[in-house]
C-alpha cells in the first residue's frame, strides 16, 4: 500500500488539506476536525479500498483504516497539510469547539465517567461472580454454590468485599475526575471524595432508615446543627461540589499571594468546599439524586414491555449523537443503590441493541457479493456482538439504511422481551454475548433469549429489506409526462 497516495487520497476526498482544523489517530482510525464537514465526498471515500468506513462524532469525522495502516496514513496526513503530531486529546479539545450546549454538556460526563469505568466494571464483574457463588438453584437445585461447598464462604465473601469497594468509594473516583475536568487540583477533588465518605460519618446507606427513626447525628456549631451523613455511592452531590472546589481552588489562586499559595489555598479550598457540601450541595443534590433514580425506576417499572421496545428502538440513535455517554452517570447512580433499583436495565437494553447491530451486519455478510464490504462487515459484525458497534453500525449499516433499520427492529423486540421479565444489570461490562457475566443470576436465561431474539428478528428483517431495497434500485426511474 502507497501510504502516501492514500493520505493525499482522503485529503482529497474531504475537502482538501485546508478543510483540516486537527487531525491525530488511535489504535484504528484516523481522527480529523474539519472545518467543513459538507465538503466530504462520501462516494470517493467509500470507493477506496483503504477506507474501512467512516463516521462523525463529538464533532469529529472519523476514518477508520484498520491497526498498522492508520498510523502510516496519519504520519503523511500530518506531513502534508502541516499540522505536525498532535494527540487524539488535543482533536477532541478541537472538535469540542463545534459542539452545541446539549453536546458539550454530554461530552463533559463523558470526559469525567469514562475514565472510572475500568474500576466500576472490575468491581461490578467481580459483583456478579459473587452472585453466581451465592444465588440459589443456579446451578445445583435449592442450593447456591457456597451453600453446597461451605469452604467457599470466605472466597464469596472476599471478593464481594472486593466487589463493593467501588462503589463505597465512588465519591474518591468521581471527586478526582470530575475536578479534573473541571480544571482543578484533581488530589483535592479525591480528598473532597474520602471526606464525604468518612468512617465518622453515617454510613449513606443508612440515612433512611437514621431519618424515619430521627437518630441522625449531627454537628452543633454555634447552634446550627449540621447533619453528619456520608454520601456512599452518590453521583450528583459529589460532581456539584468538585464543581465547586475546582471554582473555589481557582479563585483563591488567582488572589491568594504566591508565597501563601501553597499553604492558603488548599486549606481554604477544602473547608469552604466542605463547608458547602454538607450544608447545602450534598442534601439539595442528595434530594435531586433519588428523584432521579425513583423517576427512572417508576419510568422501567410503569411502562413494561412498551417503555422497553421504545427504548431499545431508541438506543441506537441515540448512540449516534453521542447522547449515550450521559448514560453513563445515570448508570453508575443505579448500580451503587442497587437495594433500591435492583440494578440498570440501560446495560440490558444496549446489550440487545448492540447484538441487533452485529446481527445486521452479518446479514449483509451473507447478501453482499461485494468483497471489500465482505471484509468489513466480518469483521465489524463479530465486534458489535462483542460490544463495539461504532465499525458496523458507521460502517455498514447507517450507509445501507435497510440494516440500520432492522437493527432498531430486532433491539426493539429484544428490549421488550427482557423488559417484561425485568432484566437487570448488577455491573457494567461489553454489553453484548459477554454482558450475560453482568445480569442478575435469576435473569440470566431471559437475557440470552432476549438477545436470540433480537439477533433472529434483526437478521430475517434485514434480509427481506435487502431485497426490497434491491427490487426499488432495479426498478425503472418514474417519468413525468410532458406539460
Amino acid at each position: 500500500m502507497n501510504h502516501h497516495q492514500v493520505a493525499q487520497e482522503i485529503l482529497d476526498a474531504i475537502g482538501g488539506k485546508e478543510n483540516v482544523s486537527a487531525a491525530a489517530h488511535c489504535a484504528t482510525r484516523l481522527r480529523l476536525v474539519l472545518h467543513d464537514e459538507s465538503k466530504v465526498d462520501q462516494a470517493k471515500l467509500d470507493s477506496m479500498d483503504a477506507v474501512k468506513g467512516t463516521f462523525s462524532t463529538g464533532g469529529q469525522f472519523q476514518i477508520i483504516l484498520g491497526s498498522g495502516t492508520v498510523q502510516e496514513v496519519y504520519k503523511n496526513v500530518a506531513k502534508l497539510t502541516g499540522l505536525g503530531e498532535m494527540s487524539t486529546k488535543d482533536v477532541k479539545d478541537a472538535g469540542a469547539k463545534k459542539l452545541n450546549p446539549l453536546q458539550q454538556f454530554v461530552k463533559l460526563l463523558s470526559d469525567i465517567f469514562v475514565p472510572i469505568i475500568p474500576a466500576i466494571v472490575a468491581g461490578g464483574l467481580l459483583m456478579g461472580i459473587n452472585n453466581l457463588l451465592t444465588a440459589k438453584d443456579l446451578f445445583i437445585a435449592g442450593k447456591s454454590i457456597v451453600e453446597a461447598n461451605p469452604e467457599m464462604a470466605d472466597l464469596a465473601a472476599l471478593i464481594n468485599t472486593f466487589a463493593n469497594a467501588a462503589f463505597v468509594f465512588l465519591p474518591i473516583l468521581i471527586g478526582f475526575s470530575a475536578t479534573q475536568r473541571f480544571g482543578g487540583n484533581p488530589y483535592l477533588g479525591a480528598a473532597l471524595g474520602m471526606l464525604m465518605v468518612h468512617p465518622d460519618l453515617l454510613n449513606g446507606w443508612g440515612y433512611g432508615g437514621a431519618l424515619a427513626k430521627g437518630e441522625i447525628p449531627v454537628w452543633s456549631i454555634f447552634g446550627f446543627e449540621i447533619e453528619k451523613v456520608g454520601y456512599q455511592g452518590t453521583v450528583l452531590p459529589v460532581l456539584a461540589a468538585s464543581f465547586i472546589l475546582a471554582k473555589i481552588e481557582t479563585y483563591l489562586r488567582r488572589v491568594v499571594p504566591s508565597a501563601l499559595d501553597n499553604l492558603l489555598t488548599p486549606l481554604l479550598t477544602i473547608f469552604i468546599t466542605g463547608i458547602l457540601t454538607f450544608t447545602l450541595v450534598g442534601p439539595i443534590t442528595r434530594a435531586a439524586g433519588n428523584l432521579l433514580s425513583d423517576g427512572i425506576v417508576w419510568l422501567y417499572d410503569t411502562t413494561g414491555f412498551i417503555g422497553g421496545a421504545l427504548f431499545g428502538l431508541l438506543y441506537a440513535p441515540i448512540v449516534i449523537t453521542g447522547m449515550h455517554h450521559s448514560f453513563i452517570a445515570v448508570e453508575t447512580q443505579l448500580l451503587a443503590d442497587m437495594a433500591k433499583t435492583g440494578g440498570s436495565f440501560i446495560f440490558a437494553v444496549a446489550s440487545m441493541s448492540n447484538v441487533a447491530q452485529g446481527a445486521a451486519t452479518l446479514a449483509v455478510l451473507l447478501i453482499t457479493r461485494d468483497a471489500k464490504l465482505k471484509g468489513t462487515a466480518s469483521a465489524a459484525g463479530i465486534s458489535a456482538l462483542l460490544g463495539i458497534t461504532e465499525p458496523a453500525m458507521f460502517g455498514i449499516n447507517l450507509k445501507l439504511r435497510y440494516p440500520f433499520i432492522g437493527a432498531i427492529s430486532g433491539a426493539a423486540a429484544g428490549s421488550a422481551f427482557i423488559t417484561f421479565y425485568k432484566v437487570k444489570a448488577v455491573a457494567l461490562g461489553a454489553a453484548g454475548l459477554p454482558g450475560v457475566i453482568s445480569i442478575q443470576p435469576g435473569s440470566i436465561i431471559p437475557y440470552i433469549i432476549g438477545m436470540a431474539i433480537s439477533f433472529v428478528v434483526t437478521f430475517a428483517l434485514t434480509i427481506v429489506l435487502s431485497k426490497r431495497a434491491a427490487i426499488k434500485e432495479s426498478s425503472p426511474a418514474k417519468q413525468t409526462p410532458a406539460a
